[in-house]
């Protein structure tokens, strides 16, 4: 008897999840929780792919299926060796090809209960388009605001550790949103792995808790939000931390130190900002720069750039914004932070009593 197709919703139900897609398929993005075990490499993916292009399917299925082979025959020398007889594999590649499909072969020649994922990857990259297109209008959102400095993301991270339920679209991005965000030595994903990762947080999210996130331009570097994420952020309610100039001059110094150890680049992309802050502004920010003087470059960097135009913005992207509930301080230490998460889930409490009152 013949089995039904193995789909995405099927994933639970197997051992291990194997991607049979070459290195630089898989970093791109692939499944949560799979390995990366190619039938081909990117140089014999190369090969192949010009030999059937030069000489046609059957000379690229010649050579292709030596190389198969020979990887194949490594992976069960070695990736596979331990596994037990009750094994049960699910194998995928781009589209649930020959790829995957002579690996599945093989597994099942050895005794092993092997599957092959229906449709490969792009049919897990449709259910990852589609469950965010479904979920992110419900999203029970609390947009965390505030000027830059206000140390949201530290918020973010101290409400995540007292069990609250958090969407850090900057972990996920790998940069921290602004001009200066890119993170040393670390590459921002590629737009799927992006949103995969986002799909993959909010299918856990309890739709009757809040989900705290916090209030993003629509990219966070070269990535951009998914356009549904983006709407539903717009009309949710928002906490506006304000802290202190003082406070979040030195919690700037501090997030941002690294910023310290390559002057020249430093200064090489606050360059970007002469169009709109004026050359002789922007030279005196690159001299700072390169001597390291990072106390007065970011104390203009927030009054001169960043602070003029915050109030207006968020007034513009987020509808509720007139409505927010603000948390002050004037202590962005750790203690400050983690005084700022309990206020910010009070503000939480507080509405559902009264909510239970005015029911």
């Amino acid at each position: 008897m013949q089995r039904p197709p193995i789909r995405v919703a099927d994933l639970h139900a197997f051992d291990t999840l194997i991607d049979a897609r070459s290195p630089s398929e898989f970093a791109l993005d692939h499944i949560p929780g799979a390995i990366n075990c190619p039938v081909l490499d990117d140089d014999e993916r190369r090969i192949v792919g010009t030999l059937y292009k030069q000489r046609g399917a059957f000379e690229a299925r010649r050579v292709g299926g030596a190389m198969v082979a020979a990887n194949l025959a490594r992976h069960l020398r070695e990736r596979f060796a331990d596994q037990p007889a009750t094994w049960k594999p699910l194998v995928y590649c781009w589209r649930g090809g020959l790829r995957s499909g002579s690996m599945v072969t093989w597994l099942r020649l050895v005794g092993w209960d092997a599957q092959q994922l229906a449709g490969g990857y792009k049919s897990f990259r449709h259910h990852v388009i589609e469950r965010l297109a479904a979920l992110c209008p419900q999203l029970p959102l609390r947009i965390i605001c505030g000027a830059t400095g206000s140390a949201k993301t530290r918020v973010l991270q101290a409400l995540a550790l007292r069990g609250a339920q958090v969407l850090d679209l900057e972990d996920c991005a790998k940069h921290k949103g602004s001009l200066l965000g890119a993170l040393p030595g670390v590459a921002q994903p590629s737009q799927k792995h992006f949103e995969t990762r986002i799909a993959q947080v909010l299918e856990a999210v309890d739709l009757h808790r809040p989900l705290y996130v916090e209030g993003e331009s629509p990219r966070i570097g070269r990535i951009a939000l998914p356009v549904s994420l983006v709407s539903r952020m717009r009309t949710s309610p928002c906490i506006e931390i304000v802290a202190t100039p003082p406070a979040r001059l030195d919690y700037l110094l501090r997030d941002y130190a690294y910023l310290g150890e390559d002057g020249e680049a430093l200064a090489t992309q606050l360059g970007l900002l002469k169009e709109l802050q004026g050359k002789e502004t922007v030279q005196r920010w690159q001299a700072w720069a390169r001597a390291r003087e990072l106390a007065p470059l970011f104390a203009e960097l927030m009054t001169q750039h960043y602070d003029p135009h915050y109030a207006s913005s968020q007034a513009r992207h987020f509808k509720a914004w007139s409505d927010r509930s603000r948390v002050d301080t004037s202590d962005l230490t750790e203690q400050g932070i983690q005084a700022l998460a309990d206020a910010v889930l009070a503000l939480e409490a507080d509405s559902l009593r009264v909510g239970a009152w005015t029911r």
